[in-house]
């Protein structure tokens, strides 16, 4: 009871909600009945991975590895024991657990770091520091745009990001050109952020979005499951009638039996 629950819920394909008729109605029961226990849902949209151009077996094979991608880390920036690897300002377990209520979503981008090395009496001129940015933004809008389900930004109550590069492509400015630009977008959103000096080549940003005030494709599910529920006590109405007639229409036949 001292430990915070959270569910990673896998919402159904596109085809699934078009052809099997209770697929929607079995994802509103599920997702009613865990926001009921769980302190935070991470909501995962199977259609978002889709690549229509693999086979089967190779998409959902991609599709569980850019699931669990963003998680990796989130996980392990806080666990770190290598003090080259610990970040200015550590996200631990504390400000993930501050930041996950309810349902919630995920998203990973990243932007490649140029293996050109300037002189060090350059390292850090204007441009140099104009280049970081703009690739800390392009990570963050990758990020945004690849959310595990699509949501408006503007109904989170909370937020983090957490920035993944070499120690050296980190500084002050980068961080808080980030968090500007995540709070312009999640303007209700109580932002926590972090930095993760670990990649190499590569600059990566995670963000996560939290206590989202409305999920558009939760509703739907909601409102599609409770018109089918009314839609199968029709059907079950209409049969029994018609089996009824049935049984009238032999009344006068006698039976074997």
């Amino acid at each position: 009871m001292d430990k915070p629950v959270y569910n990673l819920a896998i919402l159904p394909f596109e085809h699934e909600e078009n052809t099997e008729e209770r697929t929607i109605y079995n994802s509103a029961t599920c997702l009613k009945s865990i926001n009921s226990v769980a302190d935070a849902i991470f909501l995962v949209d199977n259609q978002r991975y889709i690549r229509k151009d693999s086979s089967l077996k190779s998409n959902l094979s991609k599709i569980n590895a850019m699931i669990v991608e963003p998680f990796y880390n989130i996980l392990c920036a806080g666990e770190e024991k290598k003090p080259k690897y610990i970040g200015a300002r550590i996200l631990d377990a504390g400000d993930i657990i501050q930041t996950l209520v309810g349902w919630t979503v995920i998203g990973y981008g990243k932007s490649q770091l140029s293996t050109f090395k300037l002189p060090s009496l350059f390292s850090r001129d204007f441009r140099k520091k104009s280049t970081e940015t703009h690739k800390g933004i392009h990570a963050m809008d990758e990020a945004l745009s690849e959310l595990s389900l699509k949501c408006n930004p503007i109904d989170a109550g909370r937020a983090l990001y957490l920035l993944s590069a070499p120690a050296k492509e980190i500084n002050m400015d980068l961080i808080k050109e980030l968090g500007d630009y995540l709070k312009d977008i999640a303007s209700q959103a109580s932002l926590r952020n972090g930095d993760y000096p670990r990649e190499k080549g590569e600059l990566d940003v995670t963000v996560i979005l939290s206590e989202l005030k409305d999920v558009e494709k939760v509703r739907k599910y909601y409102t599609k499951s409770a018109s089918f529920i009314q839609d199968v006590k029709k059907r079950r109405e209409d049969l029994k009638s018609k089996l009824k007639g049935i049984d009238d229409a032999s009344s006068d036949i006698p039976s074997l039996l």
